[in-house]
């Protein structure tokens, strides 16, 4: 299934060269104010235009198909697409028969016998998180009281931001690319959030940041870091107890693989040389959707 939550719940669709990408967002109060201004900040952070991110750039205007009339949700489900003119398809042409290694081209071969879209990664393709995107500015405007803020901290192995630039640009030339990790803060929230089990707040944002394409691991508080210190030491629970929220700070750390897509392997395309440069936006989307559905 494509579809995530059950009270504010969010479905994805459409493919990374199909005629659009999209989400359907069900569960948002009628009287919301909405339109196409108020998500050119997000939509910008997640566009390509560093250094080492990919030269593909669509213009990524919402169309608003339904949800929304004289500039106020309406209680029904919103659907939102963004339209796709900028492929270049010829470049995934013997994917199939090849399979990229580090890709979603053989499984995705594999498991719907032939007949996923394999252009761009189709449904597997980043462009997927436009609609994640999407979701979490709903998110946010739902709940104006909650702070959810993510930033990159590290590129590559390296804390310095002042560093990245070169150290991108020199894995690009040499047809490699590097990872990060994003650091994620949730100010604003109350006691009580999350459920002891399944349905643990760390259990839900896990669940929904694992289906950012590239996300290899994800810490709470002091994370892995707690395994390596004595009790009286772990003072950071990363706002949860229990699976439960305290009322303190959240934060969690994700940690995104470098592109797999790299001239080094000979694969053919437009590809970030560090995908994690656009993820911090992508990761507060997962976020406020979380919060949102709880």
């Amino acid at each position: 299934m494509n579809t995530f939550g059950n009270k504010f719940r969010v479905s994805i669709f459409g493919e990374s060269h199909g005629p659009v990408v999209g989400v359907t967002v069900d569960g948002v109060p009628a009287g919301l104010p909405l339109s196409a201004d108020d998500f050119k900040a997000d939509i910008l952070r997640r566009k390509p235009g560093a250094v080492g991110t990919t030269p593909r750039v669509e213009a990524d205007v919402p169309d608003f198909l339904s949800g929304v009339y004289e500039g106020h949700t309406t209680g029904t489900p919103l659907t939102i697409i963004f339209r796709n003119e900028n492929t270049r398809s010829a470049d995934y042409a013997g994917f199939r028969e090849n399979p990229r290694p580090g890709h979603a081209d053989h499984v995705a071969d594999v498991k719907f016998s032939g007949f996923n879209d394999p252009r761009g990664g189709g449904h597997f393709s980043g462009r997927l998180t436009l609609g994640i995107v999407a979701a979490g500015v709903i998110a946010k405007k739902m709940h104006p009281e909650l702070s959810v803020k993510a930033v990159l901290k590290e590129v590559g192995g390296i804390a310095d931001a002042s560093l990245w630039s070169e150290a991108v640009k020199a894995a690009a030339e040499e047809g490699d690319s590097l990872g990060g990790i994003v650091e994620c803060r949730v100010q604003g929230l109350p006691i009580g959030l999350g459920e002891p089990f399944w349905d643990s707040v760390e259990s839900l944002i896990s669940h929904a940041v694992f289906a950012i394409p590239g996300v290899r691991g994800i810490e709470f508080g002091d994370g892995f870091g707690t395994a390596r210190i004595k009790g009286s030491e772990n003072t950071h629970k990363g706002g949860v107890v229990g699976g439960i929220t305290n009322g303190e700070e959240l934060l969690f750390r994700v940690a995104f693989k470098p592109t797999a897509s790299i001239a080094k392997a000979g694969i053919p395309g437009r590809h970030d040389a560090c995908f994690a440069l656009r993820t911090p936006v992508i990761t507060e989307a997962m976020t406020a959707i979380v919060f949102a559905n709880l």
